[in-house]
């Protein structure tokens, strides 16, 4: 089974492991691109941890367009590849008071939102597909979800932060593993990829329809 994971290449956690990133790369996992620094709009309710030489609100399109570029740039001297997917931080799609979710398609095939819903094949907006964040939900629980997934014939995408202690927005490892080995177990019934390859298999199928 393959994962996207979401890379700001600022932070530490990418650049002083940058040789197990280009591993996982080569395992076939997808470096999706996050942006460089991790901006977010603090301007928001709530926000007033952003720190304010990264607050999104005060961005203007051409700043992050050079940001995402520039991150963009690094995944790729680390994996070599050139398709790949972006995740919006913090869910935020403005920069300043303007959308650039309009000039990602020139750059990704396709990027993840925040919004926790099921996504229905023939209506994804594959530059805000929908995935629900987890956070200290059981096992059972993240079951559930894919049971309902298979049942409606949705896309399901989960959004983890941190496994087992890494994060503020965490799920406990023996929740992740229970996850993993029902995903496991039913491998024949689920396709399970990256995001970029779930993207291009949605546009390979819209394509072949009569």
């Amino acid at each position: 089974m393959k994962g996207t994971f979401y890379i700001s290449a600022s932070f530490e956690g990418f650049r002083n492991r940058h040789d197990e990133w280009r591993k996982a790369a080569a395992h076939g996992h997808e470096l999706g691109n996050h942006t460089l620094f991790h901006p977010c709009d603090g301007s928001q309710p709530g926000r007033e941890w952003v720190n304010r030489d990264y607050d999104l609100s005060k961005y203007s399109i051409r700043r992050i367009m050079d940001e995402i570029r520039i991150n963009q740039f690094i995944l790729e001297q680390t994996d070599g590849k050139k398709v790949r997917s972006f995740a919006y931080t913090c869910g935020d799609m403005k920069a300043g008071s303007d959308s650039f979710m309009e000039l990602l398609p020139d750059l990704f095939n396709s990027a993840r939102g925040v919004r926790s819903a099921m996504n229905t094949p023939g209506s994804i907006d594959l530059y805000n597909i929908d995935s629900y964040m987890i956070n200290g939900q059981s096992g059972d629980e993240l079951i559930r979800l894919v049971d309902e997934a298979m049942e409606g014939g949705k896309l399901l995408v989960f959004l983890f932060h941190g496994v087992g202690g890494e994060h503020n927005l965490d799920v406990s490892l023996e929740a992740h593993q229970e996850l993993i080995n029902y995903l496991k177990k039913h491998e024949s019934d689920i396709r399970i990829d990256t995001m970029a390859g779930i993207a291009e298999h949605i546009r390979k199928a819209e394509q072949e329809k009569p």
